[in-house]
């Protein structure tokens, strides 16, 4: 749309850093301040003018080191766009494409990452919905930043968000029918997780309708599997998250970053199946009233679950 050189307003266009459905996104030179900052410019321009702010407005509630932080949403020679900070680094997407998977190490301490940028987001009502490593930024230092929310939707009153938005590879099954909850964003950052540990997506076909089908089957090949190096624990959180069932996945990733903490505290040492079911039921009977395993509530004095049996 712009050229290099170009100038929109105070800001002389630099360099395209990327396109996708809803606009294309610019590093370009605040003139008037001499510094670089990114610019989002929607492919639509002709919308209500509320629903260009939809977006700005979004961020402007989110305030987080691991989510990308707007300055300003403004209009210039009869275009809007959105002025965001200028994240130097690579996105998720290329590093996993160009190191064909990540270690183990790196890829569990950018899951955290995540899920604490996605958490924030929840706790402020805020649901992303198009999670994925193209959607990701990473920093020369290995700071993670989430960005592209133009997908996103406020969760206030009503528990879910309609409407099928999303990236097929890493939507969660109700994503296809239309609908979309927290646990969904949980289900996208397990395919992240499993894409970064393995270097492959847990389901892929050209075709959605038949990609549809093999995410509702929950028939995944399990990430150890692929590699072994996976430590247990982590598939199974892993696991968890990619649930096809809504009840049984983790509901906000809150959760999962809990999970993900204590499995970096098992000692591999010890019998690591049996480790990892004593510590998170332990963790699970602080939070009290729920299955470890189902998380359906239980009476306070249950010694195992009534609906799927497993001992407290």
């Amino acid at each position: 749309m712009f050229l290099l050189g170009q100038q929109l307003g105070k800001y002389e266009i630099l360099k395209t850093l990327g396109s996708g459905g809803f606009g294309t996104v610019y590093l370009v030179r605040d003139t008037w301040i001499e510094k670089k900052v990114a610019i989002k410019v929607p492919h639509k321009q002709n919308g209500e003018f509320d629903e260009l702010l939809r977006e700005p407005r979004l961020l402007a509630a989110l305030d987080h080191a691991n989510i990308v932080r707007i300055v300003t949403a403004e209009k210039a020679d009869d275009y809007f766009f959105i002025v965001m900070e200028f994240v130097e680094g690579e996105s998720l997407e290329a590093m996993i494409d160009r190191e064909k998977g990540l270690g183990i190490e790196q890829a569990t301490d950018f899951a955290r990452q995540l899920a604490t940028g996605a958490e924030y987001a929840h706790a402020q009502g805020v649901l992303h919905r198009d999670l994925r490593p193209g959607n990701v930024l990473v920093t020369p230092e290995g700071r993670i930043k989430i960005t592209d929310f133009g997908t996103s939707r406020f969760l206030e009153v009503a528990e879910r968000a309609s409407t099928i938005i999303g990236s097929p590879p890493y939507m969660a099954p109700e994503q296809f029918q239309g609908r979309a909850m927290f646990s969904s964003d949980v289900y996208s950052l397990g395919v992240i997780m499993y894409e970064m540990m393995t270097g492959v997506l847990p389901y892929f076909s050209a075709n959605p309708r038949q990609l549809e089908k093999m995410v509702l089957s929950g028939r995944v090949v399990r990430p150890r599997e692929r590699n072994k190096a996976i430590p247990v624990e982590m598939e199974e959180i892993i696991m968890r998250a990619l649930a096809p069932d809504i009840s049984n996945r983790y509901q906000r990733a809150g959760e999962l970053l809990d999970d993900l903490g204590t499995a970096s505290e098992i000692d591999h040492r010890a019998s690591r199946l049996e480790d990892i079911r004593s510590r998170l039921r332990a963790r699970e009977k602080t939070s009290a009233g729920f299955c470890w395993n189902c998380r359906k509530p239980l009476h306070a004095r249950s010694s195992s679950c009534p609906f799927c049996g497993e001992s407290q």
